[in-house]
């Protein structure tokens, strides 16, 4: 052998040792022989562990499809809202794909809210088109000036239905007591006071927004229910029907 064979073929044998010392950093490799080597045709074909493939990045909103399609149903309504982290307070209580509304839209300007907690995203929906369609149009046709305020007693609350065992809608919070409504022109129109003693236009329009309410939630009360809702509407979900 020349000295240029001998050259070469510790070269090659030194080469060889570099790789099969870094066969690790080779993706597939085990640090043996190198892929396609006559030693590893021999064994056969070495199963190679596949590569990490990076996950997709999860949703920033971990909402339902349902619950994120009624958010955006409700901002396309023209609602002002924020939406609510999912709580649980005690048995039978919880507030679950709610929001808090601050502002409605009326057909000419937004309609406001006092007094109102965590709504649940289906019964906020309702409350909004209820708010426009049967609550702003009627004051505008029958009373001459739109509404720029309903007034609530709220909506959340962890308790009973009165005089039962069993929890209220109000503790899931799927319901909304109105007591009134304030017009552009400064009227105030209380229920306790005026379902049985406003002016004619006044009862009218009170009894047009109480049907109209009964058409787009599924249990509506109101003062000829009984005496504990003389002073309210009480409007939930938006399920079966049950009018009063």
């Amino acid at each position: 052998m020349t000295r240029r064979s001998t050259i070469s073929a510790a070269a090659l044998a030194a080469a060889t040792l570099v790789l099969a010392g870094c066969g690790s950093l080779i993706p597939g490799g085990s640090g043996g022989a190198a892929p396609g080597s006559a030693s590893q045709s021999a064994r056969g074909p070495v199963s190679r562990p596949a590569m990490p493939v990076a996950s997709a990045p999860r949703s920033l909103d971990p909402r339902s499809g349902a619950e994120a399609g009624c958010l955006a149903d409700l901002g396309a309504s023209g609602a002002r809202f924020d939406p609510l982290p999912d709580t649980y307070a005690a048995p039978g209580c919880n507030k679950l794909g709610t929001v808090q509304l601050m502002a409605l839209a009326g057909d000419r300007a937004p309609v406001s809210i006092s007094n109102l907690g965590p709504v649940q995203c289906g019964v906020a929906k309702a409350f909004g088109d209820w708010a426009r369609f049967g609550v702003d149009r009627a004051a505008r046709q029958i009373l001459g000036s739109p509404v720029v305020r309903i007034e609530t007693m709220g909506s959340y609350a962890c308790r009973n239905v009165a005089g039962t065992e069993r929890r209220s809608a109000h503790a899931r919070a799927e319901a909304i007591d109105v007591a009134g409504f304030v017009l552009a022109d400064g009227r105030r129109i209380v229920l306790k006071r005026d379902w049985n003693g406003g002016d004619a236009a006044t009862r009218e329009f009170l009894r047009v927004v109480h049907r109209s309410a009964c058409k787009r939630f599924g249990t509506v009360l109101g003062p000829e229910y009984n005496a504990a809702h003389e002073d309210h509407f009480h409007l939930e979900g938006t399920g079966a029907k049950f009018c009063r």
